[in-house]
């Protein structure tokens, strides 16, 4: 990310914190950060482009300061204090997108997260097999929960929550497999 482009989205995120995500205009923007229209317009081809770059630049921006996390549950617990420290600003992105592709993209930026942490993190490496379920299971948590804590306006401690997911599935995970259950 470039200079203009790092203003551009900061003044994008201070907006968000202010106003509805539909009521921002790329006029609100360039003054807020001293630009004018045409370098709005070399940079972003629209309003959701400029929200799409920025929400992947914030989760890189936060998935970068939390590589050392020894397992995922230290990274998620990281978004999730990220996000609630976003909370105004996602909260409009949420209420004023079109939810398809709101949910469509929660659903990508929640897969990129796990990515993104698998590539990095120090942990042990899973077989392919294991590695496509363990990012199809996480996508999954990620995107449900994220979608529950706006749902609820964000009524919840989101890190907090994603604190005790990791409490269940250690207890789940000394269990010999569900067939003792029967």
């Amino acid at each position: 990310m470039n200079q203009t482009q790092r203003e551009i989205s900061n003044a994008f995120w201070k907006l968000l914190e202010e106003k509805p995500y539909r009521r921002i205009t790329v006029r609100d923007i360039v003054e807020r950060c001293h630009l004018n229209r045409n370098t709005f317009y070399y940079h972003f081809q629209d309003i959701p482009a400029l929200a799409e770059f920025s929400v992947k630049a914030w989760v890189d921006q936060a998935l970068q300061k939390n590589w050392e996390a020894e397992a995922p549950a230290g990274a998620v617990i990281h978004m999730a204090r990220e996000a609630s420290r976003r909370r105004n600003a996602l909260m409009h992105i949420y209420r004023f997108s079109r939810r398809e592709d709101f949910i469509r993209y929660l659903y990508e930026i929640s897969l990129y997260v796990v990515r993104s942490y698998a590539e990095y993190a120090p942990q042990k490496k899973l077989c392919p097999e294991d590695s496509n379920d363990f990012e199809k299971i996480s996508q999954c948590i990620l995107a449900g929960v994220a979608l529950d804590w706006l749902d609820t306006g964000g009524g919840y401690d989101l890190a907090e929550f994603f604190l005790k997911i990791g409490v269940y599935f250690s207890v789940l995970s000394k269990f010999n497999g569900w067939k003792d259950a029967e």
